[in-house]
């Protein structure tokens, strides 16, 4: 073959299924962009033999054959798949909506792994600018379609608890098992980590929280005046807070890939030696990844539709507030992947990259996804705004203030890792019991002691 026609051959090669080798500057140019969530998310994959695979004669099957090893087999929960066409079958066939609550949710799991997987992928031939800002806007993918298609149907309060939930789970769940079991399987070690992410992420999350609070205590100084003037105004205030926080979010991607780059990429730097972080060769081509991409983003919005659909139905036939099942369920099961990468790295006492995965994704979500949100309500004519109520508001300020204090020495141990999983514990408990009509105004009813409560 003539050197001229290489270059095409390694690509029809990639697009076979066949892996190629990157060169040493594509490899050192991809790590670099590697966030910790990228990091965190191949600690679930698994290496894929194309032995067999190769002997195909036929091009095209060996091509197909290839990616579905890659990217149906290629990580550690192929097994949940299944769920994606149970859910299916069971919404057509009327098995029961409580049915295709659960089986959906179940299945968004391994999904939303492999919207990661095929995001860094792409990442491969785009350069690490371009992957860092895939990485920006699709690694919360999930929560994202979530609560655009509960807007359309005009479940704002399932938005609201989904990614007040989503926030909750990153912060005290996720980064207190971590810290709980990074601190029992490293007590003989002295764990550390770099201060410097994790007081960017914390100012960044105390900027959305007083962009939450503010509109709360808006309506609460206009008591005395009309409700629809009093409503108005905080609406008009919440949609100017999300700009806000879309600009600072803006200046977060620039602060993180362009001008201060070293501080996000230590960690893969660190662990450059390590088989389950780096990855040093793409495994799909480009087109092939676009293309599993959009169809993976496709089945994601049909399940997320699925679940805001019949939330209401598995609230009722399960005994459980939809509340519980947004702020809790939803986002334990729909980040299950993430979260696990998170804690498999803590007991390896590499604790730079569980923190990156927990901060870093309740960042985005507070940051990206719910200010975006508001302005996707906007567009579609729902009135949404930043005003989570005062249960709501109080959990999620209690939660960024405690995470805060935990992690302002850059010393870890397992008490701080239990302290977290007590606090969610007590909120998750309280959301439990907790059970405030859907869809209801947010006013305060400051005549009433008991409002949404549910007394036993």
């Amino acid at each position: 073959m003539s050197s001229s026609s290489a270059p095409a051959a390694e690509t029809w090669l990639l697009e076979n299924g066949n892996i190629k080798p990157l060169s040493k500057e594509m490899r050192h140019g991809h790590g670099r962009s590697r966030t910790a969530h990228n990091v965190s998310s191949a600690s679930l994959r698994k290496k894929s033999d194309l032995t067999l695979v190769r002997k195909v004669p036929c091009s095209i099957v060996r091509d197909v054959l290839a990616n579905i090893q890659e990217v149906i087999l290629g990580t550690k929960l192929f097994v949940l798949f299944i769920a994606v066409p149970f859910a299916i079958l069971a919404h057509y066939q009327n098995f029961g909506r409580s049915w295709v609550f659960g089986l959906s949710l179940v299945g968004l799991t391994p999904l939303a792994e492999r919207i990661s997987f095929l995001t860094e992928q792409i990442a491969f031939f785009t350069g690490p600018t371009v992957g860092g800002l895939l990485n920006a806007t699709c690694g919360n993918a999930t929560e994202l379609i979530i609560a655009i298609l509960a807007l359309t149907q005009h479940k704002v309060d399932v938005v609201k608890y989904s990614l007040l939930g989503s926030i909750l789970s990153n912060l005290l769940l996720v980064l207190g098992t971590s810290l709980f079991c990074g601190g029992i399987a490293n007590l003989s070690k002295e764990q550390k980590y770099d201060r410097k992410q994790a007081d960017v992420n914390s100012l960044l999350l105390l900027l959305g929280l007083l962009c939450h609070m503010l509109p709360l205590m808006f309506r609460y100084a206009g008591v005395g005046e009309s409700v629809a003037v009093t409503a108005k105004a905080t609406l008009l205030l919440s949609r100017v807070s999300c700009i806000v926080m879309l600009i600072a979010y803006l200046g977060y991607l620039v602060f993180q890939l362009w001008t201060h780059r070293q501080l996000f990429d230590a960690q893969a730097e660190e662990n450059e030696d390590d088989d389950t972080v780096e990855e040093e060769e793409a495994v799909l081509g480009f087109w092939s990844a676009f293309a599993w991409l959009v169809g993976m983003t496709a089945v994601v919005a049909l399940l997320s539709e699925y679940v805001v659909g019949t939330i209401e139905a598995a609230s009722d036939s399960w005994g459980i507030s939809v509340s519980f099942i947004s702020v809790i369920l939803l986002p334990i099961v729909g980040n299950a992947a993430e979260h696990a990468g998170a804690v498999i790295f803590a007991f390896k006492n590499k604790l730079d990259i569980s923190l990156g995965v927990a901060l870093g994704s309740a960042t985005q979500i507070a940051m990206f996804v719910v200010p975006l949100s508001v302005i996707v309500a906007w567009i579609i004519g729902e009135r949404m705004d930043l005003d989570f109520s005062l249960l709501e508001t109080g959990s999620l300020g209690l939660a960024i203030i405690v995470t805060a204090f935990t992690l302002q020495d850059g010393t870890s141990h397992y008490i701080k890792g239990l302290v977290l999983l007590l606090c969610y514990i007590v909120i998750g408990t309280c959301f439990f019991f907790y059970n405030r009509p859907q869809n209801q105004p947010n006013g305060i009813n400051f005549g009433s002691s008991t409002g949404g409560i549910v007394r036993v």
